[in-house]
């Protein structure tokens, strides 16, 4: 298997990339519909990094992390580390998946959202329960988020621009 562009080469691996960007593009479609702004791979100040993180213009923090495979799902055990940067975390999984493990113990329903997505759109399938971020926390988060949009902006105005600095 080869890496090329931070994606493994092998068509299995592809195809589920592939189905996760379309997964991102949907859910960050139904985000924006309700005043969310999301980007891709946010990383964290706890060295996690989240899928897709959005804000909202009263700045309210959304964390969605994204399955595409069962096993990608139950092999996840760092979910709750996402818990303490965000005002509500979100499952999101393709249209088709198998939503049962969603319901047990282990992906806490009475706590995180579900959204279903395909590449043109997304549902929620579960609300998500709202805790609030500590306001520090959410103030060095929203200057990052908005910095890291602005710096992703700028890389494509300009690719060149990290040669400035």
């Amino acid at each position: 298997m080869f890496y090329r562009g931070g994606v493994a080469s092998h068509p299995a691996l592809l195809s589920s990339a592939m189905t996760a960007a379309d997964v991102a593009r949907g859910v960050s479609r139904l985000l924006l519909r309700h005043d969310f702004t999301a980007l891709c791979e946010v990383p964290l100040a706890n060295g996690r990094r989240a899928d897709l993180m959005a804000v909202d213009a009263r700045g309210r923090i959304l964390i969605v992390e994204i399955k595409v495979s069962r096993a990608d799902l139950l092999g996840d055990g760092k979910w709750r580390d996402y818990l303490g940067y965000c005002d509500r975390f979100f499952w999101a999984v393709p249209q088709g998946f198998d939503l049962s493990p969603f319901e047990t113990d282990a992906f806490s329903p009475e706590l995180a959202g579900l959204i279903v997505a395909d590449r043109y759109d997304a549902a929620f399938a579960r609300e998500a329960a709202e805790n609030a971020v500590p306001a520090p926390r959410r103030k060095a988060a929203t200057l990052d988020f908005a910095r890291r949009a602005a710096r992703r902006l700028l890389g494509h105005l300009d690719p060149e621009c990290d040669l400035l600095r």
